[in-house]
């Protein structure tokens, strides 16, 4: 229970906006023009910013990280005009403000950054869901209620919050309690619109629920491990109605992916008896893979980039005309070999494999054979607990460490390259005789947003002009 409960570092997945497409008369065929009147080119001109507006909110959406890991799941921070190097000074704050404790990532969308927390007021736990200003952090509204927690979150080693990142998609924002209070909130007002309790709905294990939930579609799709066959659950994300179940597997703190491969769309989950993909659209399975993991080293997130699947530090080779699988590296089913990193996700970028590797080197491997490229231990303590968040920007990352560091570093084959460090956030979970900062930062207006168990915090990464 101990190590379960402490291991887990972050959890920590999303959904691509689609575009718009111009309306168009019976059969596809554009409406006939109107008169050249000076009414119809007014009207022509608003038909046509009609048109646009898909895609002008598309473009307004780019800079958000509206879920787990970013805007499409993958660890990928897409902006420029951001700082190359860290300046041994620091980074300029904008903002700091108070929470409670939590291991769950802050998200923005829309100029706001949504963030999960837990007040621990013995006998009671309060959840808390805060929507802020990304500007200013000031406090733009906050939903409460008191949560099913069990006794022993109050003990001295084992107090903590929610570890599951809230999703905002559709004006929404999609947020899983520590032990599976699930609410569906307006993303502006802060309102309910709908909620289950998940812990006693599909008897839930006294266990924290630190995997992030997804969109697909009109589904709201969420890893829990209920019972019976409740191990991942989908719902109408409109209106929390639910659309199927699957799996009488158990849950870990490994946030699911939906990918595109073999033809299909693939809901692709580590759960602790297997790695399995299922059809997103009702629950069956596609195909699985066991491999025996316990849940504390079951984190790391699937990471599918350059056509492979990399889960934990199993390969994958996906088949191009079904969805189907084979294991690539490593052949053997030893866990050890299996998982590069109990605390991290890797990242895949031009052929290479880069990964934190327990407990706590840094690593380039052959994305193709599995063979280690170099292995570097300057990024932070050689320490059990280790972390090293991974997110590319370009062809360089940004690494977070369990230290509060933030690092620039450039991802090379030819060796570890850092470009500046600074102190970010002050670790506050203590863990093996030390205190460490476990969740996940965000990236979005050019800024960087981390967490603790006290605050969250917006520093500047833009590009000094």
């Amino acid at each position: 229970m101990t190590d379960f409960c402490r291991e887990r570092p972050w959890p920590p997945s999303r959904t691509g906006p689609g575009a718009g497409h111009a309306r168009r008369g019976p059969g596809g065929v554009a409406p006939a023009a109107r008169p050249a009147t000076h009414t119809g080119r007014y009207g022509a001109w608003l038909a046509a910013l009609a048109a646009l507006l898909p895609f002008l909110s598309l473009a307004a959406r780019a800079d958000d990280w509206p879920q787990w890991r970013g805007p499409n799941r993958d660890g990928v921070w897409a902006e420029r005009e951001v700082l190359e190097t860290l300046p041994p000074e620091g980074l300029k704050l904008r903002w700091r403000h108070p929470v409670a404790r939590g291991f769950s990532s802050p998200v923005v969308a829309g100029g706001r950054v949504y963030v999960t927390d837990a007040e621990l007021l013995e006998p009671r736990v309060r959840e808390s869901f805060f929507c802020l200003d990304a500007e200013s952090g000031a406090v733009l509204w906050r939903h409460s209620a008191d949560a099913d927690y069990p006794e022993w979150i109050f003990l001295p080693d084992q107090r903590r919050g929610p570890g599951s990142t809230p999703i905002v998609h559709g004006g929404k924002v999609h947020a899983l309690g520590g032990f599976g209070h699930l609410v569906c909130l307006d993303a502006a007002k802060g309102e309910l619109i709908w909620e289950r309790d998940l812990r006693h709905e599909h008897k839930l294990r006294d266990l924290p629920l630190d995997a992030s939930p997804l969109i697909e579609g009109d589904r709201l799709i969420v890893f829990i491990g209920g019972r019976p066959g409740a191990a991942v659950v989908a719902f109408d994300r409109a209106t929390g109605r639910e659309l199927w179940r699957a799996l009488d597997e158990s849950s870990t703190h490994s946030s699911p992916v939906v990918i595109g491969a073999g033809g299909a769309r693939q809901l692709i989950l580590w759960t602790q008896e297997s790695v399995v993909s299922l059809d997103p659209a009702n629950g069956a399975v596609l195909w699985r893979e066991p491999l025996p993991t316990s849940a504390d080293h079951a984190v790391a997130t699937p990471v599918f980039q350059e056509g492979r699947l990399l889960v934990a530090g199993l390969m994958f080779g996906l088949e191009a005309a079904r969805p189907a699988a084979t294991v690539a590296w490593p052949q053997t089913r030893a866990v050890a070999r299996r998982v590069l990193s109990n605390t991290s996700t890797a990242l895949i970028l031009e052929g290479h494999v880069y990964s934190a590797r327990s407990p706590g080197t840094f690593v380039a491997l052959d994305a193709t054979s599995g063979e280690q490229v170099w292995e570097t231990d300057a990024v932070t303590d050689l320490k059990t607990g280790a972390s090293i968040h991974v997110t590319r920007n370009g062809g360089s990352a940004v690494l977070f460490t369990d230290k509060g560091e933030l690092i620039r570093e450039r991802l090379s084959p030819g060796g570890y390259e850092e470009r500046g460090r600074v102190r970010l956030i002050e670790p506050t979970w203590p863990f093996a005789g030390r205190n460490v900062a476990w969740a996940a930062p965000a990236f979005a207006n050019r800024c960087v947003f981390a967490r603790n168990d006290e605050e969250v915090l917006c520093a500047s990464l833009a590009a000094r002009r």
